[in-house]
């Protein structure tokens, strides 16, 4: 019997990928209890790793109770280790989902993550200055626990920043301080989805969103999407859905923006039906053409749920984001804040005050702005100049990624593989979308966190793998 293989390049340590395998066929059963397993001599010499590495895989099973060692007789699967829940463990990483970084073994790895902002522009120097005088001048009371909508000066200068910024109506007692915008979204399913709930969501639309919404009673229904954002005219009657989730300022992902005439079809949609708008406002700030686009907030305060984070302006790593509710929702918020997890970390909360209040967040928005303007065009011109007309970009007038179509290409898993094999990972549109035939031929390039040789590199390498895959093959292809 093969009792299990190993990898030495893959970067987890011998004795944990034993022990994972022995596991994972323990709890699915492939292993029964009383079933004896090999020696660890027999076991290190077949698998040719010294017999020290499976004494600590077997201990460390022993400890956590899925064998018994039987005195004079061997090792042996305990009793009731067999889970019938348990599926097979996926084998690698599962197609579309984002991952921050490299996997083990792939330092070469070019990376097209979305939203992923430069994490090597970070302001690191500022911060900790700040994050020092805070700490040295802050009253004993901010390091006990605090209250779950967070700082009030935090929430004082975020609504400042907020009306001038984005024309944002609110009062420092509408807005919650969350841990990014991901506890925003999860508080608001649990206030408004009770019970038998229809819920609209934009097609596409961000897969995690769909799984946070998906809870027992809850309908989901999706929207179709265009160059503009959400189409309006195809809102379903006969429904009364308790929300409807909107990024009108950037569609995530194919990049479009609401315009005024669909903008009020919503609002109208919205006040006959009951429905609340939660307007995601993730990324907006880095738009290029013209000053960012006004919030849908502003049009109507007591009908949308307005969501924002500083993952994308700043660092994910910060996990600060923000809520503002309606005034009749807001009580409710703050009890849910409050039994999820008391409050978002309070002097990161007075350091990012205090990073807004004096004019720092502005000017590095401004900063990143022009670098993202430049890495954006140099991406189109890498695209442009390697496929020619084979390629149309799409929905890069703001945010941090931009939408490549593809003619005649349909990327399936097995092409997905085949390029990140080849050292650069690329994003399907269709594993965010409902109707995902429609979106076969798109991909979501990122370029926040991208330096310009990285692109150029990951483009030529991404060109190699497809041009063996169109129909007919491009003459005198050209790359960066």
């Amino acid at each position: 019997m093969s009792w299990t293989t190993i990898d030495r390049a893959c970067g987890t340590p011998l004795f944990r990928q034993i022990y994972e395998t022995f596991r994972r066929r323990i709890l699915q059963g492939e292993l029964q209890s009383g079933e004896k397993l090999p020696s660890t001599r027999e076991l290190a010499s077949s698998l040719q790793v010294s017999r020290t590495v499976i004494v600590e895989a077997y201990e460390q099973l022993l400890a956590e109770g899925y064998i018994e060692g039987r005195h004079g007789s061997g090792t042996y699967v305990a009793e009731g280790a067999y889970l019938q829940t348990v599926g097979a463990a996926p084998e690698g990483p599962v197609p579309g989902l984002a991952l921050s970084s490299p996997l083990p073994g792939r330092p070469d790895l070019i990376d097209f993550r979305h939203g992923l902002p430069a994490l090597d522009l970070f302001p690191r120097k500022l911060w900790g200055e700040l994050a020092k005088r805070t700490c040295s001048r802050t009253a004993p009371e901010a390091f006990g626990y605090g209250r779950p909508e967070g700082r009030s000066e935090l929430r004082q200068t975020l609504c400042h920043y907020l009306r001038r910024s984005r024309g944002v109506l609110c009062e420092p007692d509408q807005l919650i301080v969350t841990t990014g915008a991901t506890q925003a979204i999860s508080l608001i399913a649990r206030m408004l989805l009770t019970g038998q709930s229809d819920v609209l969501l934009e097609d596409p639309l961000t897969h995690e969103i769909h799984t946070m919404f998906a809870l027992p009673g809850t309908a989901l229904h999706a929207v179709p999407v265009d160059g503009q954002g959400m189409m309006t005219h195809l809102l379903p009657t006969g429904l009364r859905p308790k929300l409807i989730y909107v990024t009108p300022s950037h569609q995530f992902p194919l990049g479009g923006v609401l315009p005024i005439q669909r903008r009020v079809q919503l609002m109208e949609y919205a006040a006959r039906t009951g429905s609340y708008i939660v307007e995601d406002d993730y990324d907006s700030e880095f738009r290029y053409d013209s000053a960012p686009v006004s919030s849908l907030q502003g049009l109507d305060p007591d009908r949308v749920v307005y969501i924002g984070t500083f993952s994308k302006i700043l660092s994910p790593a910060l996990r600060l984001g923000y809520l503002i509710l309606p005034s009749s929702l807001v009580e409710n918020a703050r009890q849910h804040k409050w039994l999820t997890d008391l409050h978002t970390p309070s002097l990161e909360q007075l350091v990012l005050a205090e990073f807004i209040e004096e004019g720092h967040l502005e000017r590095h928005v401004s900063r990143m702005k022009k670098i993202y303007r430049k890495r954006r065009d140099f991406l189109i011109h890498c695209l442009t100049r390697s496929f020619g007309d084979k390629v149309t970009v799409a929905g890069y007038s703001t945010g941090i990624h931009l939408i490549a179509e593809f003619a005649g290409i349909s990327f399936t898993p097995e092409l997905l593989s085949h390029i990140e094999n080849k050292g650069v990972r690329v994003y399907p549109a269709a594993f965010h979308a409902y109707r995902k035939e429609e979106h076969r031929h798109r991909l979501i390039l990122g370029y926040g966190n991208l330096a310009e040789e990285q692109v150029e590199e990951g483009i030529r390498r991404l060109h190699a793998v497809l041009n063996n895959y169109w129909p007919h093959k491009q003459e005198n292809d050209k790359f960066c």
